[in-house]
Protein backbone atom coordinates (compact mmCIF):
# COMPACT_ATOMS: atom_id res chain seq x y z
CA UNK A 1 0.00 0.00 0.00
CA UNK A 2 1.26 3.38 -1.08
CA UNK A 3 1.66 6.56 1.04
CA UNK A 4 -1.57 7.66 -1.27
CA UNK A 5 -3.65 4.68 -0.28
CA UNK A 6 -2.48 5.25 3.46
CA UNK A 7 -3.61 8.88 3.85
CA UNK A 8 -6.63 8.41 1.54
CA UNK A 9 -9.81 9.67 3.45
CA UNK A 10 -12.05 6.81 5.31
CA UNK A 11 -15.61 7.04 4.20
CA UNK A 12 -16.24 8.94 7.50
CA UNK A 13 -14.75 11.24 6.63
CA UNK A 14 -16.33 12.44 3.05
CA UNK A 15 -18.58 15.41 3.51
CA UNK A 16 -21.87 14.56 2.80
CA UNK A 17 -23.19 14.80 -1.22
CA UNK A 18 -24.94 17.97 -0.42
CA UNK A 19 -21.70 19.64 0.66
CA UNK A 20 -20.05 18.07 -2.04
CA UNK A 21 -22.04 19.56 -4.58
CA UNK A 22 -22.31 23.20 -3.11
CA UNK A 23 -22.12 25.75 -5.85
CA UNK A 24 -19.01 27.91 -5.83
CA UNK A 25 -20.75 30.33 -8.52
CA UNK A 26 -23.98 31.86 -9.19
CA UNK A 27 -23.41 29.90 -12.49
CA UNK A 28 -23.75 26.49 -10.52
CA UNK A 29 -26.76 27.38 -8.67
CA UNK A 30 -29.79 25.75 -9.77
CA UNK A 31 -33.41 27.34 -9.38
CA UNK A 32 -34.19 30.48 -8.06
CA UNK A 33 -34.15 31.64 -11.58
CA UNK A 34 -36.40 34.85 -10.67
CA UNK A 35 -32.91 35.94 -8.62
CA UNK A 36 -30.16 34.85 -11.06
CA UNK A 37 -31.35 35.48 -14.50
CA UNK A 38 -28.56 37.21 -16.42
CA UNK A 39 -28.16 41.00 -16.05
CA UNK A 40 -30.42 40.54 -13.38
CA UNK A 41 -30.25 43.39 -10.33
CA UNK A 42 -28.95 41.04 -8.26
CA UNK A 43 -25.73 39.71 -10.45
CA UNK A 44 -25.24 42.98 -11.41
CA UNK A 45 -24.64 44.19 -7.68
CA UNK A 46 -22.60 41.49 -7.20
CA UNK A 47 -20.53 41.60 -9.98
CA UNK A 48 -20.05 45.24 -9.49
CA UNK A 49 -18.99 44.47 -5.79
CA UNK A 50 -21.97 46.90 -4.43
CA UNK A 51 -23.52 44.73 -1.93
CA UNK A 52 -26.10 45.81 0.00
CA UNK A 53 -27.05 44.33 3.38
CA UNK A 54 -29.98 41.59 2.25
CA UNK A 55 -32.47 39.16 4.22
CA UNK A 56 -32.40 35.63 2.52
CA UNK A 57 -36.37 34.71 3.23
CA UNK A 58 -36.82 31.19 2.39
CA UNK A 59 -37.72 27.23 3.73
CA UNK A 60 -34.88 25.11 4.29
CA UNK A 61 -32.56 23.99 1.36
CA UNK A 62 -33.26 26.16 -1.51
CA UNK A 63 -29.63 27.60 -1.13
CA UNK A 64 -29.82 30.70 1.22
CA UNK A 65 -26.24 30.13 2.94
CA UNK A 66 -24.46 28.88 -0.86
CA UNK A 67 -25.48 32.44 -2.01
CA UNK A 68 -24.25 33.94 1.01
CA UNK A 69 -20.81 32.45 0.60
CA UNK A 70 -20.71 33.27 -3.22
CA UNK A 71 -21.46 36.63 -2.47
CA UNK A 72 -18.65 36.87 -0.07
CA UNK A 73 -15.77 34.66 -2.05
CA UNK A 74 -17.11 36.80 -5.51
CA UNK A 75 -16.08 40.19 -3.79
CA UNK A 76 -13.22 38.76 -2.35
CA UNK A 77 -14.09 40.35 1.20
CA UNK A 78 -13.65 38.82 4.73
CA UNK A 79 -16.46 36.15 5.60
CA UNK A 80 -17.65 35.50 8.64
CA UNK A 81 -20.91 32.77 9.61
CA UNK A 82 -22.69 32.62 12.66
CA UNK A 83 -25.81 30.46 13.38
CA UNK A 84 -28.36 32.33 15.91
CA UNK A 85 -29.37 29.09 17.45
CA UNK A 86 -25.83 28.96 19.13
CA UNK A 87 -24.44 32.11 19.00
CA UNK A 88 -24.99 35.30 21.29
CA UNK A 89 -24.10 38.83 21.50
CA UNK A 90 -20.46 37.73 22.80
CA UNK A 91 -20.01 35.86 19.51
CA UNK A 92 -21.36 38.93 17.28
CA UNK A 93 -19.22 41.14 19.34
CA UNK A 94 -15.86 39.05 18.44
CA UNK A 95 -17.07 39.43 14.52
CA UNK A 96 -17.55 43.57 14.97
CA UNK A 97 -14.37 43.83 16.54
CA UNK A 98 -12.77 41.69 13.55
CA UNK A 99 -14.62 43.93 10.98
CA UNK A 100 -12.97 47.22 12.88
CA UNK A 101 -10.25 46.72 10.44
CA UNK A 102 -11.33 45.04 7.89
CA UNK A 103 -14.61 47.30 5.76
CA UNK A 104 -17.38 45.33 4.57
CA UNK A 105 -17.06 41.90 6.04
CA UNK A 106 -19.29 40.22 4.94
CA UNK A 107 -21.24 38.71 8.13
CA UNK A 108 -23.71 35.83 7.48
CA UNK A 109 -26.18 34.69 10.44
CA UNK A 110 -28.14 31.73 9.88
CA UNK A 111 -31.77 31.64 11.21
CA UNK A 112 -31.44 35.31 12.09
CA UNK A 113 -34.93 35.06 13.14
CA UNK A 114 -33.84 32.99 16.45
CA UNK A 115 -31.82 36.60 17.59
CA UNK A 116 -33.85 38.36 20.17
CA UNK A 117 -34.67 42.09 19.65
CA UNK A 118 -31.10 42.84 21.87
CA UNK A 119 -28.56 41.12 19.72
CA UNK A 120 -30.95 42.39 16.29
CA UNK A 121 -29.85 46.05 17.80
CA UNK A 122 -26.05 44.94 18.56
CA UNK A 123 -25.72 44.77 14.54
CA UNK A 124 -27.10 48.40 13.56
CA UNK A 125 -24.25 50.83 14.43
CA UNK A 126 -21.77 48.21 12.42
CA UNK A 127 -24.45 47.47 9.40
CA UNK A 128 -25.21 51.79 9.54
CA UNK A 129 -21.42 52.49 9.09
CA UNK A 130 -20.32 49.87 6.81
CA UNK A 131 -18.29 47.93 8.61
CA UNK A 132 -20.01 45.14 7.93
CA UNK A 133 -22.25 43.95 5.37
CA UNK A 134 -24.94 41.57 6.89
CA UNK A 135 -26.94 38.75 4.81
CA UNK A 136 -29.19 36.90 7.70
CA UNK A 137 -31.30 33.82 6.14
CA UNK A 138 -34.78 32.88 7.61
CA UNK A 139 -37.27 30.83 7.42
CA UNK A 140 -39.89 33.16 8.79
CA UNK A 141 -41.29 36.12 7.47
CA UNK A 142 -38.41 38.69 8.10
CA UNK A 143 -41.30 41.46 8.86
CA UNK A 144 -42.50 39.58 11.69
CA UNK A 145 -39.53 38.00 12.97
CA UNK A 146 -36.24 41.30 11.91
CA UNK A 147 -36.45 44.28 13.57
CA UNK A 148 -37.55 47.00 11.39
CA UNK A 149 -34.25 49.08 12.23
CA UNK A 150 -32.54 46.43 10.76
CA UNK A 151 -34.94 45.62 8.02
CA UNK A 152 -35.06 49.02 6.39
CA UNK A 153 -31.18 48.71 6.23
CA UNK A 154 -31.52 45.13 4.20
CA UNK A 155 -32.59 44.13 0.67
CA UNK A 156 -35.32 41.14 1.19
CA UNK A 157 -34.33 38.61 -1.42
CA UNK A 158 -37.28 35.77 -1.36
CA UNK A 159 -35.84 32.47 -2.39
CA UNK A 160 -38.25 29.38 -3.49
CA UNK A 161 -38.20 25.95 -3.68
CA UNK A 162 -36.76 23.87 -6.51
CA UNK A 163 -39.64 22.60 -8.52
CA UNK A 164 -39.93 19.14 -9.91
CA UNK A 165 -37.61 19.84 -12.89
CA UNK A 166 -34.69 22.03 -11.19
CA UNK A 167 -34.75 18.87 -8.78
CA UNK A 168 -34.19 16.46 -11.23
CA UNK A 169 -31.22 18.45 -12.69
CA UNK A 170 -29.62 18.74 -9.46
CA UNK A 171 -30.22 14.75 -9.04
CA UNK A 172 -28.62 14.97 -12.55
CA UNK A 173 -25.30 16.67 -12.38
CA UNK A 174 -24.80 14.98 -8.70
CA UNK A 175 -24.50 11.47 -10.25
CA UNK A 176 -22.70 12.81 -13.23
CA UNK A 177 -20.08 15.53 -11.40
CA UNK A 178 -19.60 14.15 -8.07
CA UNK A 179 -16.73 12.38 -7.64
CA UNK A 180 -17.91 9.15 -6.02
CA UNK A 181 -21.20 9.05 -7.77
CA UNK A 182 -19.57 9.28 -11.13
CA UNK A 183 -17.61 5.86 -10.59
CA UNK A 184 -21.19 4.50 -9.99
CA UNK A 185 -23.53 3.04 -12.75
CA UNK A 186 -26.88 4.74 -11.38
CA UNK A 187 -30.51 5.41 -13.31
CA UNK A 188 -33.46 7.83 -12.09
CA UNK A 189 -35.47 5.64 -13.31
CA UNK A 190 -38.45 7.33 -11.06
CA UNK A 191 -38.06 10.42 -8.89
CA UNK A 192 -41.74 10.76 -7.74
CA UNK A 193 -40.52 10.17 -4.25
CA UNK A 194 -38.07 12.56 -4.07
CA UNK A 195 -40.03 15.11 -5.18
CA UNK A 196 -42.89 14.46 -2.61
CA UNK A 197 -40.59 13.87 0.49
CA UNK A 198 -37.82 16.54 -0.07
CA UNK A 199 -40.55 18.92 -1.17
CA UNK A 200 -37.99 21.30 -2.93
CA UNK A 201 -35.37 20.93 -0.40
CA UNK A 202 -32.29 20.54 -2.29
CA UNK A 203 -30.30 19.23 0.80
CA UNK A 204 -32.81 16.84 1.58
CA UNK A 205 -32.90 15.82 -2.13
CA UNK A 206 -29.22 15.02 -2.53
CA UNK A 207 -29.40 13.62 1.16
CA UNK A 208 -31.77 11.09 -0.05
CA UNK A 209 -30.16 10.14 -2.75
CA UNK A 210 -26.59 9.51 -0.86
CA UNK A 211 -28.59 7.32 1.69
CA UNK A 212 -30.12 5.24 -1.18
CA UNK A 213 -26.80 4.95 -2.96
CA UNK A 214 -24.99 3.50 0.21
CA UNK A 215 -27.64 1.03 0.85
CA UNK A 216 -26.76 -0.44 -2.69
CA UNK A 217 -23.10 -0.67 -2.29
CA UNK A 218 -22.69 -3.90 -4.29
CA UNK A 219 -24.87 -3.84 -7.54
CA UNK A 220 -23.70 -3.21 -10.77
CA UNK A 221 -26.27 -1.03 -11.65
CA UNK A 222 -28.43 1.37 -9.43
CA UNK A 223 -32.31 1.83 -10.08
CA UNK A 224 -33.53 3.95 -8.42
CA UNK A 225 -37.68 3.70 -8.23
CA UNK A 226 -40.46 5.41 -6.15
CA UNK A 227 -40.91 2.07 -4.15
CA UNK A 228 -37.14 1.40 -3.21
CA UNK A 229 -36.66 4.99 -2.13
CA UNK A 230 -39.68 4.85 0.20
CA UNK A 231 -38.23 1.61 1.48
CA UNK A 232 -34.88 3.27 1.87
CA UNK A 233 -36.16 7.20 3.28
CA UNK A 234 -38.39 5.05 5.88
CA UNK A 235 -35.20 2.87 7.29
CA UNK A 236 -32.74 5.86 7.60
CA UNK A 237 -34.75 9.12 8.20
CA UNK A 238 -37.89 10.89 10.03
CA UNK A 239 -40.97 11.29 7.13
CA UNK A 240 -41.87 14.76 8.92
CA UNK A 241 -40.47 17.63 6.81
CA UNK A 242 -41.47 20.96 7.88
CA UNK A 243 -41.62 22.53 4.73
CA UNK A 244 -42.84 19.54 2.81
CA UNK A 245 -45.99 17.94 2.59
CA UNK A 246 -46.22 15.88 5.96
CA UNK A 247 -45.77 20.00 7.43
CA UNK A 248 -48.88 21.01 5.89
CA UNK A 249 -51.01 17.73 6.35
CA UNK A 250 -50.51 17.47 10.40
CA UNK A 251 -50.75 21.19 10.70
CA UNK A 252 -54.30 20.60 8.79
CA UNK A 253 -54.96 17.44 11.23
CA UNK A 254 -54.34 19.79 14.12
CA UNK A 255 -55.95 22.93 13.49
CA UNK A 256 -59.15 20.67 12.40
CA UNK A 257 -59.33 18.28 15.94
CA UNK A 258 -59.46 22.08 17.76
CA UNK A 259 -62.10 23.11 15.42
CA UNK A 260 -63.53 19.53 15.98
CA UNK A 261 -63.63 19.34 19.87
CA UNK A 262 -61.30 16.39 20.54
CA UNK A 263 -58.37 17.97 22.20
CA UNK A 264 -56.74 14.37 22.26
CA UNK A 265 -56.43 14.53 18.95
CA UNK A 266 -54.77 18.03 18.73
CA UNK A 267 -52.48 17.52 21.84
CA UNK A 268 -51.79 14.28 19.30
CA UNK A 269 -51.21 16.30 16.54
CA UNK A 270 -49.39 18.83 18.44
CA UNK A 271 -46.89 16.31 19.67
CA UNK A 272 -45.99 14.87 16.17
CA UNK A 273 -45.19 18.10 15.37
CA UNK A 274 -42.69 19.18 18.23
CA UNK A 275 -41.24 15.58 18.12
CA UNK A 276 -40.01 16.64 14.48
CA UNK A 277 -38.39 19.85 15.29
CA UNK A 278 -41.54 22.01 13.91
CA UNK A 279 -41.35 25.78 15.01
CA UNK A 280 -42.81 26.43 18.24
CA UNK A 281 -43.90 30.07 16.68
CA UNK A 282 -45.44 28.84 13.95
CA UNK A 283 -47.53 26.82 16.19
CA UNK A 284 -48.52 29.85 18.00
CA UNK A 285 -49.16 31.54 14.99
CA UNK A 286 -51.87 28.90 13.98
CA UNK A 287 -53.30 28.57 17.46
CA UNK A 288 -54.29 32.62 17.51
CA UNK A 289 -55.35 32.37 13.95
CA UNK A 290 -57.59 29.22 15.00
CA UNK A 291 -58.50 31.15 18.40
CA UNK A 292 -60.25 33.88 15.78
CA UNK A 293 -61.79 32.18 12.73
CA UNK A 294 -62.73 29.14 14.86
CA UNK A 295 -63.95 30.12 17.87
CA UNK A 296 -64.35 33.90 18.01
CA UNK A 297 -66.94 35.72 19.77
CA UNK A 298 -68.31 32.38 21.35
CA UNK A 299 -65.32 32.72 23.85
CA UNK A 300 -63.03 35.91 23.33
CA UNK A 301 -60.45 34.76 25.76
CA UNK A 302 -59.43 32.29 23.47
CA UNK A 303 -58.19 35.14 21.58
CA UNK A 304 -56.12 36.41 24.53
CA UNK A 305 -54.87 33.22 25.80
CA UNK A 306 -53.26 32.23 22.35
CA UNK A 307 -52.06 35.50 22.36
CA UNK A 308 -50.49 34.93 25.63
CA UNK A 309 -49.56 31.50 24.50
CA UNK A 310 -47.35 33.16 21.31
CA UNK A 311 -45.48 35.57 23.56
CA UNK A 312 -44.80 33.16 25.64
CA UNK A 313 -43.07 30.30 23.91
CA UNK A 314 -40.92 33.12 22.09
CA UNK A 315 -39.86 33.69 25.44
CA UNK A 316 -39.44 30.55 27.12
CA UNK A 317 -38.40 27.94 23.76
CA UNK A 318 -38.32 24.35 24.33
CA UNK A 319 -38.63 21.97 25.36
CA UNK A 320 -41.01 24.03 28.66
CA UNK A 321 -42.76 25.36 25.36
CA UNK A 322 -44.78 22.43 24.92
CA UNK A 323 -46.72 22.85 27.98
CA UNK A 324 -47.59 26.16 27.37
CA UNK A 325 -48.81 24.64 23.70
CA UNK A 326 -50.53 21.92 25.14
CA UNK A 327 -52.67 23.88 27.49
CA UNK A 328 -53.55 26.49 24.90
CA UNK A 329 -54.39 23.72 22.32
CA UNK A 330 -56.43 21.98 24.93
CA UNK A 331 -58.20 25.10 25.78
CA UNK A 332 -58.83 26.16 22.31
CA UNK A 333 -60.61 22.45 21.55
CA UNK A 334 -63.06 22.55 24.43
CA UNK A 335 -64.03 26.06 24.03
CA UNK A 336 -67.10 26.68 22.47
CA UNK A 337 -66.81 27.38 18.56
CA UNK A 338 -68.03 30.09 16.16
CA UNK A 339 -66.99 31.06 12.52
CA UNK A 340 -69.49 34.06 12.19
CA UNK A 341 -66.83 36.76 12.75
CA UNK A 342 -64.77 34.80 10.22
CA UNK A 343 -67.86 34.51 8.03
CA UNK A 344 -68.93 38.32 8.51
CA UNK A 345 -65.68 39.60 7.09
CA UNK A 346 -65.89 36.90 4.26
CA UNK A 347 -68.66 37.79 3.15
CA UNK A 348 -68.43 41.55 3.28
CA UNK A 349 -65.01 41.36 0.92
CA UNK A 350 -67.14 39.46 -1.45
CA UNK A 351 -69.65 42.01 -1.62
CA UNK A 352 -67.12 44.92 -1.67
CA UNK A 353 -65.53 42.82 -4.85
CA UNK A 354 -68.86 42.79 -6.78
CA UNK A 355 -70.21 45.81 -5.70
CA UNK A 356 -70.00 49.52 -6.40
CA UNK A 357 -68.22 51.49 -4.04
CA UNK A 358 -71.07 53.36 -2.20
CA UNK A 359 -70.17 56.77 -0.97
CA UNK A 360 -70.77 57.33 2.40
CA UNK A 361 -73.82 58.75 3.75
CA UNK A 362 -73.98 62.47 4.72
CA UNK A 363 -74.82 62.27 8.03
CA UNK A 364 -71.72 60.05 8.40
CA UNK A 365 -69.23 62.19 7.60
CA UNK A 366 -67.06 64.57 9.14
CA UNK A 367 -68.03 68.28 8.38
CA UNK A 368 -64.55 69.96 9.28
CA UNK A 369 -65.26 73.32 7.00
CA UNK A 370 -67.99 75.51 6.40
CA UNK A 371 -68.21 74.64 2.73
CA UNK A 372 -68.76 70.94 3.56
CA UNK A 373 -71.38 71.91 6.63
CA UNK A 374 -73.41 73.77 3.61
CA UNK A 375 -72.97 70.92 1.48
CA UNK A 376 -74.71 68.65 4.34
CA UNK A 377 -72.39 66.78 5.30
CA UNK A 378 -73.06 65.41 9.24
CA UNK A 379 -75.99 66.91 8.72
CA UNK A 380 -78.47 64.53 10.75
CA UNK A 381 -76.16 62.80 12.66
CA UNK A 382 -77.68 61.20 15.70
CA UNK A 383 -75.43 61.03 18.68
CA UNK A 384 -75.54 57.78 19.54
CA UNK A 385 -74.49 57.88 23.17
CA UNK A 386 -77.81 60.20 23.57
CA UNK A 387 -80.02 57.43 22.21
CA UNK A 388 -79.31 54.73 24.39
CA UNK A 389 -81.18 51.58 24.66
CA UNK A 390 -83.14 53.30 21.43
CA UNK A 391 -83.93 50.42 18.80
CA UNK A 392 -82.31 51.33 15.07
CA UNK A 393 -81.93 55.03 15.63
CA UNK A 394 -80.18 55.80 12.66
CA UNK A 395 -78.85 54.20 9.17
CA UNK A 396 -75.24 53.72 9.50
CA UNK A 397 -75.11 51.48 5.98
CA UNK A 398 -75.15 53.14 2.06
CA UNK A 399 -78.75 53.43 1.84
CA UNK A 400 -78.51 50.73 -1.64
CA UNK A 401 -76.91 48.23 1.24
CA UNK A 402 -79.89 48.59 4.12
CA UNK A 403 -80.42 45.56 5.39
CA UNK A 404 -77.82 43.70 4.89
CA UNK A 405 -76.74 41.37 7.22
CA UNK A 406 -72.81 39.88 7.51
CA UNK A 407 -72.32 39.00 10.96
CA UNK A 408 -74.49 36.23 12.09
CA UNK A 409 -73.57 35.54 16.08
CA UNK A 410 -74.63 32.08 16.79
CA UNK A 411 -77.11 30.91 19.81
CA UNK A 412 -74.12 29.30 21.54
CA UNK A 413 -71.15 30.72 24.56
CA UNK A 414 -70.62 34.90 24.92
CA UNK A 415 -72.37 35.21 21.14
CA UNK A 416 -75.49 34.21 22.49
CA UNK A 417 -75.85 37.69 24.37
CA UNK A 418 -74.57 39.67 21.20
CA UNK A 419 -77.55 37.65 19.52
CA UNK A 420 -79.82 39.45 22.21
CA UNK A 421 -78.10 42.19 21.68
CA UNK A 422 -78.51 42.66 17.90
CA UNK A 423 -81.99 41.84 18.61
CA UNK A 424 -82.84 44.05 20.85
CA UNK A 425 -80.78 46.87 19.30
CA UNK A 426 -82.13 46.32 15.58
CA UNK A 427 -85.04 44.02 15.76
CA UNK A 428 -85.79 42.40 12.23
CA UNK A 429 -83.02 45.16 10.14
CA UNK A 430 -80.99 42.15 9.37
CA UNK A 431 -82.46 39.19 8.17
CA UNK A 432 -80.52 35.48 10.23
CA UNK A 433 -79.49 33.11 8.48
CA UNK A 434 -81.59 30.14 8.35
Amino acid sequence: MDLFEQSAPTPSHIPPLAERMRPKTLDEVIGQSHLLFPDSPFRMAISANRIPSMIFWGPPGVGKTTLAQIVAHTSHRPFRQLSAISSGVKDIREVLRFAEGRPGTVLFIDEIHRFNKAQQDSLLGSVEKGRITLIGATTENPSFEVNAALLSRSQVYTLNPLNDQETRQLLERAISEDELLSKQSIELKETDAIFRIAGGDARKSLTLLEIFVNTHPETDKIVLTNEALLKSAQEHIALYDKSGEQHYDIISAFIKSIRGGDPNAAVYWLARMLDGGEDVKFIARRLIISASEDIGNANPNAMLLAQACFQSVNVIGMPEARIILSQTTTYLATSEKSNAAYSAINEAMQLVKKAPPYPVPLHLRNAPTKMMKQMGYGQGYKYSHDHLGEANHQEFLPPELSNQGFYQPKDIGSEKKIRQFLDRMWGNKYPKST
